[in-house]
């Protein structure tokens, strides 16, 4: 076993070497002209997807070579277990590319750490083990690709799309990594063996292999689905692309000004005040309170959910913030060099959370930055080069964004819209104190667009629940209108039922195919994953017409299964299972059979070759 180690080390070290040279050549370009470690998560996932490539790329080479079948007999034909020879072939695989990958982010990683001013924290130093779980499964994916039978051998790629649509965070995203390695390497496993074209019997390995497929199989029919709606789109009647949107549905609430979203409001509004109301509406200023921050950030997350640095342009500084200390530490744009750190107060204290630049206040001067961490703003004053606090929201909000709005400054949380006194801001250095705070009548993760005017003692709120109208986790589209008094008090005037745009095949598209493999792609994506106040969502139940369309879609798959299952050379439990899986996932769990077990060929079709005398 030691022997093939090597041997297969020693095929690859010209190889490994080069590439690892190239890759830190690259890295040590970018890193001169960017700041790699604060990139926002796009440019994090372009480079998992490149690394997972290059380990497919080496798996399909690698074991696309062994896969000949007297390569492969010559290969297995040795003194050992089937199992040591492919963990010496694997291992190697992977020590190739710890080398040519994971070490020249670790060897950046160090030299940013101890020559540069740049923030190194304890999360950055796993990144490199993150790189190598990631190229290990790009690599397990190409073995697996390379030796299992060509009917199915693509399922393997369909963790490695897990890895870039999982929502896990810090050391929950290394434990998913890990995950899927470990998946993929029962995978390969299951395949690696003197007759790989044989139908699979141990449970186990059935199972392991056959969920990757439905799932891709699924994929594939949202795939499809996607194809078709290009093609609506290309026609010209989509409702997204249609000169004058559907009237009274959510695209149409979408294209207007926020002036004719909140007089459309009003048109359903029975309140006494309601024509007043839209005379103000036409004469006065719209104003809106949009969210700078679209996804909470987590504290030791791998990545970023957006660069968590600002610039001090009066000073020439550079503030980044540190996930280890919960502060900011600074250098200087022009000299590189360390500029102290910034905290809270005149004592630097540790922010609450991680903290976003994100807003404006009023009265800010060149250099001033507004930041958000958790339920607090917090103003950073350039001449002092100290952060207050402005702003605490209740424990347990999340803040989302900060505007002007006239004289007052308009807050929205995750769960209310306050109002402060712009006055405030110039006139102490305190925490403000909210005039009115307004609960947000729905999910914040269903809001699309808020409006306002100012009233004589109040505002008039617009809230447009169309965030999410083609998707099956949005909320039923609506929009509500507040009356909102100096005391604070909120009083509906108007709802208007917003209509859909696309019918319900279309928004259920992700549900109807297979109810079973819905529910496990999202618990897949969640897996590690904590919950986020700003995408919480209300969606409506699923209708009956949809249920009715699954629930056909699974008997007929199960149906199908009781004519295929006849047809092939399985035993009556293994049967039985099918038959039962195929009732349950639907359209995935038939494709997946038919796919995984060809059908015996009937006896009279069988040529026999009688023996004749010589």
């Amino acid at each position: 076993m030691w022997n093939l180690f090597k041997a297969e080390l020693l095929r690859f070290r010209t190889w490994v070497i080069a590439f690892a040279a190239l890759h830190l050549l690259v890295l040590a370009f970018l890193t001169r002209v960017v700041d790699l470690t604060q990139q926002p998560l796009l440019v994090y996932r372009v480079f998992g997807a490149g690394y997972a490539l290059a380990g497919l790329l080496l798996g399909l080479y690698q074991m696309g070579g062994y896969r000949r079948p007297s390569v492969w007999l010559n290969l297995l034909h040795r003194p050992l277990p089937n199992g040591r020879i492919a963990a010496a072939l694997l291992a190697a695989g992977i020590v190739a590319l710890a080398v040519a990958i994971a070490m020249p982010i670790l060897a950046l990683a160090g030299q940013q750490a101890l020559m540069t001013a740049r923030v190194v924290d304890a999360r950055h130093w796993l990144l490199p083990l993150a790189t190598l779980l990631i190229v290990a499964c790009g690599y397990l994916a190409g073995a697996y690709c390379a030796l299992a039978n060509r009917r199915y051998a693509a399922c393997a790629l369909v963790p490695l799309i897990l890895l870039g649509i999982g929502g896990a965070t810090g050391t929950g995203a290394l434990a998913l990594q890990a995950l899927v390695l470990l998946w993929l390497t029962v995978m390969v496993a299951a395949v690696f063996r003197p007759d790989r074209s044989a139908p699979l019997r141990s449970a186990p390995l059935v199972i392991a292999t056959a969920l990757p497929l439905q799932m891709g199989v699924y994929l594939l029919i949202l795939l499809l689905g996607f194809g078709v709606e290009m093609l609506w789109i290309m026609q010209g009647s989509h409702a997204n692309n249609t000169g004058t949107p559907p009237p009274g549905g959510h695209n149409e609430s979408e294209r207007m000004s926020g002036r004719d979203r909140m007089l459309a409001g009003l048109a359903a509004s029975a309140a006494p005040e309601a024509p007043l109301w839209r005379e103000q509406v036409a004469l006065s200023e719209i104003y809106g309170v949009g969210t700078q921050i679209e996804v909470a950030p987590v504290r030791n997350e791998l990545t970023n959910v957006m660069p968590m640095e600002f610039d001090d342009g009066e000073r020439r500084l550079r503030w980044v913030f540190s996930h280890d200390g919960m502060r900011y530490e600074g250098y200087g744009l022009a000299d590189r060099r360390r500029a102290g750190v910034l905290g809270v107060g005149p004592g630097h204290a540790a922010f609450p959370a991680p903290a976003l630049a994100a807003g404006d206040l009023p009265g800010l001067r060149e250099g001033d930055a507004v930041l958000i961490a958790g339920g607090g703003l917090y103003q950073y004053a350039s001449e002092s080069q100290q952060v207050r606090q402005r702003i605490r929201l209740p424990a347990g909000e999340m803040m989302a964004g900060v505007a002007p709005v006239g004289e007052s400054i308009g807050v929205i949380s995750d769960r209310a819209l306050y109002f402060f006194d712009a006055r405030a801001v110039l006139e102490d250095d305190g925490l403000l104190s909210p005039r009115q705070r307004v609960p947000i009548p729905g999910a914040f993760g269903d809001l699309r667009n808020l409006d306002l005017i100012e009233l004589v003692g109040g505002y008039l709120v617009s809230f447009s629940f169309t965030r999410r109208p083609d998707d099956l986790l949005g909320a039923a589209p609506y929009q509500t209108l507040l009356r909102v008094d100096d005391a604070g008090r909120a009083e509906t005037v108007a709802r208007r039922a917003i209509a859909y745009d696309y019918p319900a095949l279309h928004r259920y598209r992700a549900w109807w195919p297979s109810p079973a493999m819905y529910a496990l792609r999202r618990a897949a994506t969640e897996l590690f994953a904590g919950a986020d106040p700003l995408r919480a969502t209300n969606p409506p139940p699923v209708p009956r017409s949809v249920r009715a369309l699954a629930g056909a879609l699974m008997l007929l798959s199960l149906l199908a299964a009781l004519w295929l299952t006849r047809r092939q050379t399985l035993s009556v439990p293994a049967r039985a299972a099918w038959v039962l899986s195929c009732g349950l996932i639907g359209l995935p769990a038939l494709a997946s059979l038919w796919l995984l077990y060809p059908q015996r060929v009937p006896a009279q079709a069988r040529t026999h070759l009688d023996p004749v005398t010589a």
